[in-house]
């Protein structure tokens, strides 16, 4: 390692540090943000449901059936 070496630090990740700085909550802004929409439970009985319903779909859908 040369005497003066840094680390390098690229433009959008200062840009991060420098914004987290600015605004403290920011991260739990977001992870209120994310609860909002993403992490909700799951309903198994209806994920379930879901996959019944699922049709199989044929390997070449364009082709015209002759039977």
């Amino acid at each position: 390692m040369p005497l003066f070496w840094k680390p390098y630090k690229s433009d959008i990740s200062a840009f991060i540090d420098e914004l987290k700085a600015q605004n403290p909550k920011l991260e739990e802004e977001q992870r209120a943000g994310r609860a909002l929409l993403w992490d909700r439970p799951i309903d198994r009985e209806a994920v379930a449901k879901w996959g019944e319903a699922l049709v199989p779909q044929a390997g070449y859908v364009y082709q015209t059936k002759t039977k």
